[in-house]
């Protein structure tokens, strides 16, 4: 199984839906736990690595260098 290496700033969509409807989350902390906003509302959540990793389904939009 591939490693994704994560980083500050990328979009990434998520398995389930926020109950905002929006699918899509900016990352804003990269570490043991991950610190993500939801596009839609604007939620900010924080999620254990683990956890993040098996929800998250694909980089929608990298982070720009």
């Amino acid at each position: 199984m591939n490693k994704i290496d994560y980083k500050k700033g990328d979009i990434v969509r998520m398995k389930k839906k926020h109950p905002c409807g929006s699918d899509t989350w900016e990352i804003l902390r990269v570490g043991m736990d991950f610190g993500i906003k939801c596009c839609g509302c604007g939620h900010y959540v924080m999620m254990p690595r683990p956890k993040f990793e098996k929800m998250a389904k694909a980089i929608v939009t990298p982070a720009e260098e």
